[in-house]
């Protein structure tokens, strides 16, 4: 049988996204065949299929992105156990290829997706709210009372770290655009800076525990962020590497998030429990995917986009 699939036949621009009919795969030993709801788009894609990403990413092509899968079991493999057909699941794929009608996924990475949301917009989950919960929780270590600045709160992590580091009791400062802050503050933030606007050391009256970096900066703006800290605090950064000189006394970490469905599964409870919204800012046909790219690269996204096969 065959289905439709987004490939990466070269690295280059959007234009080398090509929409084929590929065999549909059948799940092998500890596998579940998923058919796919929607994928999400993650701005790292877009690093990948332009070949940025080959040193420390490298993938064969032609090559099936789409990390995030959220759709419904349509057949279990031989030896993997805990799964039924029709089973609504979601998960972070590493090995990709969820940008399909199809895809086989290990079972060992799904969890039963919420079930408060449309399917489709759980894609938007494991790979952005994955690096929300380590960025927030286990590398930020943010507690309740603490001064919390995010900055980058407008994009696809930025609306769950935002939310999770509110839910953890801390006082949170979030930096957006114009086009994003009604989101922003709707996540719980407690004050928001317009950075197209203020500059950081204007906005805050004094420094704060731990900053959340999510954006690329350039080296000013990355002492800009030192000085945010108090001494004794930590920066903890998704995007560009931040080194605090010795004698700010303010400790930095660059994190990689990793795949660990236990710290989905906390996610999607949360999902359910109504405390973590998801911010959606379109659903497009997979058909679209280059056009997303090109949004993308050109800075006009907010939000996570979704997109169904």
């Amino acid at each position: 049988m065959k289905m439709k699939s987004a490939r990466i036949h070269a690295f280059g621009e959007p234009s080398v996204i090509r929409h084929d009919e590929v065999p549909r795969p059948r799940p092998l030993a500890g596998e579940v065949l998923v058919r796919v709801a929607a994928t999400s788009f993650n701005p790292t894609e877009a690093a990948l299929r332009a070949g940025l990403l080959q040193g420390f990413l490298p993938v064969t092509l032609p090559y099936t992105p789409g990390w995030d899968v959220a759709g419904t079991v349509a057949e279990v493999g031989p030896d993997t156990e805990g799964f039924a057909i029709g089973d609504r699941v979601v998960g972070r794929l590493d090995g990709a290829g969820a940008a399909a009608e199809y895809v086989a996924a290990p079972g060992a990475v799904l969890v039963p997706a919420p079930t408060s949301v449309p399917l489709e917009h759980a894609a938007a989950l494991p790979v952005a709210g994955l690096t929300a919960w380590q960025a927030v929780f286990e590398h930020g270590k943010v507690t309740a009372g603490q001064r919390v600045l995010v900055n980058g709160a407008g994009g696809g992590v930025g609306g769950f770290v935002t939310q999770l580091a509110k839910h953890a009791g801390a006082e949170v400062i979030a930096t957006a655009g114009p086009r994003s802050t009604r989101v922003v503050l709707r996540h719980g933030a407690d004050h928001v800076v317009d950075y197209t606007s203020t500059s950081l050391t204007a906005a805050l009256d004094r420094p704060v525990d731990t900053v959340l970096n999510l954006v690329p900066l350039p080296p000013h703006d990355a002492s800009a962020l030192v000085s945010a800290v108090r001494p004794g605090g930590r920066i903890v950064s998704i995007a560009t590497p931040v080194e605090p000189p010795a004698e700010s006394g303010v400790s930095s970490l660059h994190m990689v998030a990793r795949n660990d469905v236990t710290h989905l599964a906390a996610l999607v409870e949360l999902v359910d429990m109504g405390k973590l919204a998801f911010d959606i800012s379109a659903s497009r046909p997979l058909a679209d995917l280059a056009d997303v790219h090109r949004l993308s690269e050109a800075g006009r996204m907010r939000g996570k986009v979704v997109l169904i096969p």
